[in-house]
């Protein structure tokens, strides 16, 4: 994984309370690291698992899955928006940005 997606990814996951993980292979890294991304040694096309755990831990696998889905790409080019938001699927109050 390069820097910059990496990035993008570190920043997705600190919106959320919930851990979120990057997984190849038996090697498990946590994506609030950007050190761990880097040396997980993904490049395109390598089979991945992301998985979450936390009481948002849903939204923000939707919200990781939009990312990977734009290609890393910082603004979802339909909406402007960040394509990685906490708030961005989630219709509870709580989510919504302060």
């Amino acid at each position: 994984m390069h820097a910059r997606p990496a990035d993008l990814l570190v920043r997705c996951a600190s919106e959320f309370q919930s851990q979120i993980f990057l997984q190849k292979g038996s090697e498990k890294v946590d994506c609030r690291s950007i050190l761990s991304l880097l040396t997980l040694g993904a490049t395109e096309g390598t089979d991945l698992t992301v998985s979450a755990q936390g009481q948002d831990a849903e939204q923000a696998l939707e919200a990781v899955a939009r990312l990977f889905d734009l290609g890393f790409h910082e603004l979802d080019e339909t909406t402007g928006s960040p394509a990685c938001s906490a708030g961005g699927t989630s219709d509870s109050p709580d989510q919504s940005p302060s």
